[in-house]
């Protein structure tokens, strides 16, 4: 059995919806043959995210782990290559944090890679009809910063992680006019179709 650890944010930056929120709370524990699917949604908050992801593996130590986040503007399920050393946003983050050209790590490597199988799994969310591709970095916000430190303390395990970002939903589209969204549950079928990947992969 492969347990399963999906992350999601709760909505940030007045938004009253994040998908990724809703994608999390969505699946359930068993939904998946194979896989055991433990799920949790994150504060957007650049430590606190970040402190509570790694205690949750540390806790029930997954055998992968799939953080999603939102990308407005986003087209698809977009899969992230790279997590790098830094937090520089526009944006504060839910509890007032502005940060510009901050490293996370002052010693640490520039960048990080995904360990998810990322153009398989791109493949298997486009084989259910849903829109995907490979992103190359996940930006510089707290979405960035939780995958830097999760790649960071599991560089040396053998414990698959990575970052996903999703597109707006369909909910958000008077709020977000000219942008593209998705329903809910194709994010939620396209979770599940990157699981199922990952169990035949065992």
């Amino acid at each position: 059995m492969l347990k399963v650890l999906v992350t999601g944010f709760e909505p940030f930056n007045n938004a009253k919806l994040n998908p990724s929120e809703q994608l999390a709370l969505a699946l359930k524990p068993n939904e998946v043959p194979g896989a055991q699917i433990l799920t949790t949604v994150l504060p957007v908050v650049y430590g606190e995210a970040a402190e509570r992801l790694l205690a949750l593996v540390e806790e029930h130590k997954p055998d992968v782990v799939i953080c999603f986040g939102l990308a407005e503007g986003r087209t698809g399920i977009t899969p992230e290559r790279f997590a790098v050393n830094m937090d520089d946003a526009s944006i504060a983050d839910n509890a007032g944090h502005l940060r510009t050209d901050q490293k996370i790590h002052p010693d640490g490597p520039i960048a990080f890679e995904s360990t998810l199988p990322i153009k398989e799994l791109v493949a298997a969310i486009r084989s259910e009809g849903i829109p995907a591709s490979v992103s190359l970095t996940a930006g510089t916000f707290v979405c960035n910063h939780i995958f830097y430190e999760l790649q960071r303390a599991l560089a040396k395990t053998a414990v698959q992680s990575g970052f996903v970002h999703v597109p707006l939903m369909t909910e958000m589209s008077e709020g977000f006019p000219n942008l593209f969204t998705m329903d809910i549950d194709k994010m939620v079928l396209a979770a599940k179709a990157m699981i199922t990947t990952l169990v035949a992969k065992q």
